[in-house]
């Protein structure tokens, strides 16, 4: 088998052992026996770790946790005079759009100039979708947690709870709204795809900086001129969404706190020794 077709293998193999419901055969043998990767016998190690029926347990566990928290932070974001008043900017310009027939222009601009092809209409559709997103943080949460890595969990679980807050606010703001798309759809404003795709930007912004924030916030734009394009949503649907996307990632990746073990401080470190480059972390404390 070569090394792509192994790959692609890997992943359903870990997406298999992920939402099987029960306990798989290989994470038992896992638990058993310490092992965390697939050894390949063409002479090619992939480390994809198993995921284990404890990291599932946690993830279920803290799911159950993310009502409150949606309360309260959409509270604590109402709290914050920038963060409001981004939102009455952005939901006065939807007004705006809206009323004035300019969302209906843009619209008729696109039917007569679209550029995007099937397949790259349908996979920016499912790439920039919640369901997506949610389920590759949820995938990265159980892969950090049963491997162990701390530093890698807690960021997945800062971001699940960034999507959640936006999926949560998104679908109570369609709700009342309810207004049709221009395809005729309904619950249009404001757009859940753009919305989604930019707490995702945000988060990661925060999280490793501009250098996978910047390509993140274009292809966030990128979904978000799809969903014009196909007519999926007005350009204030759009407009709104990524503002409150922006500001939910923002908030919580803003607040993503140092990790910590027993009281020490997990530090990612890289130093150049004599057998070659060494990779891992420091436990710092101060006394």
């Amino acid at each position: 088998m070569g090394v792509i077709p192994m790959r692609i293998f890997c992943v359903f193999l870990v997406l298999a052992v992920s939402f099987g419901g029960q306990m798989s055969p290989v994470a038992l043998a896992a638990e058993e026996t310490g092992q965390t990767g697939f050894s390949v016998d063409d002479g090619e190690k992939i480390d994809v770790p198993l995921i284990t029926q404890a990291a599932m347990d946690n993830l279920w566990s803290d799911l159950w946790k993310l009502p409150c928290f949606i309360v309260e932070e959409d509270k604590e974001i109402a709290s914050v005079d920038d963060y409001v008043m981004a939102l009455l900017l952005a939901g006065g310009g939807s007004i705006a759009l809206h009323s004035s027939g300019a969302d209906g222009k843009i619209a008729d601009g696109f039917e007569d100039k679209q550029i995007l092809g099937k397949f790259s209409d349908e996979m920016t559709y499912f790439l920039g979708g919640p369901g997506f997103h949610f389920a590759a943080t949820g995938l990265w949460y159980l892969m950090s947690e049963s491997s162990g890595d701390a530093v890698n969990n807690e960021r997945a679980w800062t971001m699940l709870k960034a999507l959640s807050v936006t999926g949560a606010t998104t679908l109570g703001m369609k709700l009342i709204r309810n207004n049709d798309t221009p395809n005729g759809k309904p619950l249009a404003w404001p757009s859940g795809h753009t919305s989604s795709s930019f707490t995702v930007a945000a988060v990661l912004d925060e999280l490793y900086g501009p250098e996978i924030g910047v390509p993140a916030y274009v292809g966030a734009g990128f979904v978000g001129y799809r969903m014009m394009e196909s007519g999926d949503h007005w350009a204030s649907d759009v407009l709104f969404g990524a503002v409150l996307g922006y500001v939910v990632g923002h908030h919580i990746g803003g607040k993503h706190e140092d990790i910590k073990v027993a009281g020490f401080k997990v530090v990612p470190f890289s130093e150049a020794t004599r057998d070659g480059a060494a990779m891992g972390v420091r436990l710092v404390k101060k006394f």
